[in-house]
């Protein structure tokens, strides 16, 4: 089994400045190691955890107590919102 994979990571909005700049269109694929969980890739890209309101990981909403434990696999999409302002 590899010790890395590939997803592909996605934010929005206020969120696409932690982007790595070769991102195109709020998205990149990056490589992360295998064992690496929803709070792993967003500490690794930097992202204040705090601003990660809704993550969906290919599609399918992962609520805050979850994140730690939910684990990515190879070509999975990692999608991540801040939360909305104004009204």
């Amino acid at each position: 089994m590899p010790l890395k994979i590939t997803i592909t990571f996605k934010l929005y909005a206020s969120l696409a400045q932690y982007l790595p700049k070769e991102a195109v269109e709020n998205k990149i694929d990056i490589i992360i190691p295998r064992d690496c969980s929803i709070v792993g890739v967003l500490e690794q890209q930097s992202v204040p955890l705090e601003s990660a309101h809704l993550v969906l990981v290919n599609g399918f909403f992962i609520p805050p107590e979850k994140r730690k434990t939910s684990f990515l696999s190879d070509k999975d999409v990692l999608a991540v919102w801040p939360p909305v302002a104004g009204g």
